[in-house]
């Protein structure tokens, strides 16, 4: 009895504490998760104050907020959600996912860590915090694009996340780094979640259905925690982490069709052990600690938000975002939170890290999510810095490269075929050097002896040798990358920008070029980036940085050889809407004539985006304003590309700012996607009868939105 009522204090301590420190976080504008791990710091055993309560009961109750909090995200991920978002923002996860763990993980090796340290602090800094970007966008009402981008890689990487808890699970245990344990390892993990999921998708949505149906939403809530505990607890008798058998429990449960209404359900339960787990978190943190390592601290700290915003940014982009909503995205990620500490305890278990490494993954998390809210409402203006600071092949390049992506993810195009085939034969070269690498970098030494007694070279020469042996069987997994990676580009580019017929000209040679080399440098290198991370543990840091530096020069070099062709590209496409703009101002044609001129230039100049014409009238927004003002580019992702004024005089501007201002009856030609160009819309025209003439005949002149050209390949 007396046992029961220390456990009533102490959760009454802990959960009173919560409440006070979180009220006072609303009130700050702080997150509430700041609230909860202030709160741990006072009950906990470092801060002199007289509420200290048992940590080891907190951290047994934060074993159920990791199980619920695990399972909730679950209940948002279905398996066909892979299939969705793997194209795009799983690419972009990978991606960057995999430069943060290379960053983290060389700097903890430059700050003298062991590998085991390095490999955690890797893990712990490469995923940002899913719990802290959903309540920072819910209080900020963030939405659209930038709230579809950030949760579609917050997916991916919670999913990377439970991959990577699993594997250090299986260090920490020690398996060590040999390649055969970690091959035995790896194949358990896959039989694991095999039989689980096969089994789990025949049973679990048939059973959540069945409850359901009772119409009870209590049984609903005690059955469906039933099964996340369950699952959890199957997966620490196999050795995994409970993460990973709640997160696969949600995932379960989602399959029934009803994972968000059980959502609701369990989100009180949830939020209050969610709340215990922050506060066990705030118990960890030592001041003596943050005091003596207050070096390393910061380093990550700034390296979590920089690397992100621009590792983020930058993956966002390329998978079709404009420039603001990706500057945007990567702000929003630039933390690390909850499946950081979740990581930084696993290599704390059995004493695996040394103490300090704990507490540093708080305070890092607490440093970035502080500056979280912030950098989400500085992210315009960062943004249209950005844009104004690039030269101007690089700002065309910008603007038009989203036309591009939402021309291929539209349908447009033909279909060719193979490029399935081509994709999987990726996947299988890419493995296939994972494997290789690992075999060579974990047997390196057992291979050296082979190599020593077979030659009688010495052991410095045996590893060369070794390492030779490795790059030379790599190459033509190597090489088949390479080659398909372009050919997936090219398919690609084709269908957004389709080729002439034989013996046309091929008017969309530039832009297509451009897309073709920008693709395949992207699929390259989330092909290479997670291979760099692998190497990174087994491999000297010379050869890696070498890799990674000569894949930034190649890249940057790629980009602005096509940035500059295609500027070249779209001046002469200015010159040719000035003409015809001139042409239709002499002839006094009606609007429908103008969209059909637009349509004449659309199919004159492929890959311009979906030129588009806009007539400025007394009262609209524009009227008055500078292009640099209006930044349309920045905010639109639109290029202005011709200006007509009313007086016959015409100009061309590739450039969508500058101290040009604009009139009434000013006739805009602009290019860009039609998300683009509605976006233009909004920034130029008031909501009236105006109508956008695209690139064929409007019938609902006035609509609200610009249709798509009817494009034919020149």
């Amino acid at each position: 009895m007396m046992e029961t009522h220390l456990y009533l204090r102490d959760l009454a301590v802990v959960l009173c504490a919560a409440a006070v420190t979180t009220v006072v976080s609303r009130r700050l504008r702080l997150p509430a998760v700041f609230g909860y791990v202030l709160a741990g710091m006072i009950v906990g055993p470092y801060v002199p104050i007289p509420l200290a309560v048992d940590r080891d009961m907190v951290v047994e109750f934060s074993e159920l907020g990791v199980v619920l909090l695990m399972y909730a995200l679950g209940l948002e991920f279905r398996l066909g959600q892979v299939m969705r978002v793997a194209a795009t923002s799983g690419l972009a996860a990978l991606a960057e996912s995999s430069v943060m763990f290379a960053l983290g993980f060389t700097a903890g090796s430059l700050f003298g860590w062991t590998t085991l340290e390095s490999l955690v602090a890797g893990a712990m800094v490469a995923i940002s915090s899913t719990t802290i970007v959903t309540r920072t966008f819910a209080e900020q009402r963030v939405t659209g694009v930038v709230r579809d981008t950030v949760f579609g890689i917050l997916i991916v990487e919670d999913v990377i996340a439970i991959l990577l808890i699993t594997l250090l699970t299986t260090l920490v245990s020690g398996a060590g780094l040999s390649g055969r344990e970690l091959a035995v390892a790896g194949l358990r993990l896959v039989t694991f979640l095999v039989v689980l999921i096969a089994v789990g998708r025949v049973t679990v949505p048939r059973f959540v259905r069945a409850v359901h149906r009772l119409g009870s939403p209590e049984t609903t809530v005690v059955a469906s925690i039933g099964i996340s505990f369950a699952a959890a607890l199957l997966a620490l008798s196999f050795g995994y982490s409970v993460a990973l058998g709640a997160f696969i429990a949600g995932s379960l449960v989602a399959e029934s069709g009803l994972g968000k209404e059980i959502e609701q359900l369990i989100v009180p339960v949830r939020d209050l052990f969610v709340a215990i787990f922050f506060v066990s978190v705030g118990m960890a943190i030592d001041p003596r600690v943050v005091r003596d390592w207050w070096g390393p601290i910061l380093a990550f700290a700034v390296l979590v938000m920089v690397g992100k915003m621009v590792a983020v940014s930058v993956g966002a982009f390329l998978t079709g975002r404009n420039l603001r909503d990706s500057v945007k995205s990567g702000m929003s990620m630039a933390q690390i939170g909850e499946f950081s500490f979740i990581i930084a305890g696993v290599g704390a278990t059995n004493e695996a890290t040394r103490p300090f490494l704990y507490p540093m993954a708080v305070t890092v998390s607490a440093l970035t999510t502080l500056m979280t809210p912030w950098l989400v409402r500085a992210s315009g203006p960062v943004a249209a810095r950005v844009d104004r600071g690039l030269p101007p092949a690089l700002q065309t390049y910008v603007a038009l490269y989203g036309s591009w992506f939402a021309r291929l993810t539209s349908g447009h195009g033909g279909r060719e075929h193979g490029l399935r085939r081509a994709v999987w034969l990726i996947v299988a070269d890419v493995a296939a050097l994972a494997v290789l690498i690992m075999a060579a970098a974990a047997e390196m030494g057992r291979l050296a002896v082979l190599v020593e007694g077979w030659t009688g070279w010495g052991p410095p020469a045996g590893s060369w040798m070794v390492v030779a042996l490795a790059l030379v069987g790599s190459l033509p997994f190597a090489a088949g990358t390479v080659r398909m990676t372009r050919t997936v580009a090219r398919t690609l580019a084709r269908r957004a920008m389709p080729l002439p017929a034989a013996g046309k000209l091929d008017r969309a040679f530039a832009p297509r070029a451009a897309f073709v080399a920008t693709l395949h440098l992207a699929m390259l290198a989330t092909c290479a980036l997670p291979l760099v991370a692998l190497i990174l543990p087994l491999a000297p840091g010379a050869i890696t940085g070498g890799a990674l530096a000569t894949l930034g020069v190649v890249m940057i070099l790629v980009v602005w050889r096509s940035a500059r062709a295609l500027y070249d590209h779209s001046l002469a496409g200015a010159e040719v809407i000035v003409m015809a703009l001139t042409q239709h101002d002499r002839t006094r044609g009606s609007e429908q004539e103008l969209a059909r001129t637009m349509g004449h230039v659309a199919t004159l100049l492929p890959g311009l985006g979906d030129p588009a014409s806009l007539r400025l009238h007394p009262g609209d927004p524009g009227v008055g304003r500078t292009l640099e003002d209006l930044d349309l580019r920045g905010g639109a992702g639109a290029e202005i590309l011709a200006i007509l004024r009313s007086d016959g005089t015409a100009m061309q501007s590739v450039r969508p700012t500058g101290p040009t201002r604009l009139e009434i009856g000013d006739v805009l030609a602009i290019a860009g996607s039609t998300e683009s160009l509605l976006a233009a819309r909004e920034l130029l025209v008031s909501p009236r009868e105006e109508s956008v003439a695209a690139g064929r005949d409007d019938p609902n002149a006035g609509g609200s939105a610009p249709p798509h050209p009817a494009r034919t390949p020149s």
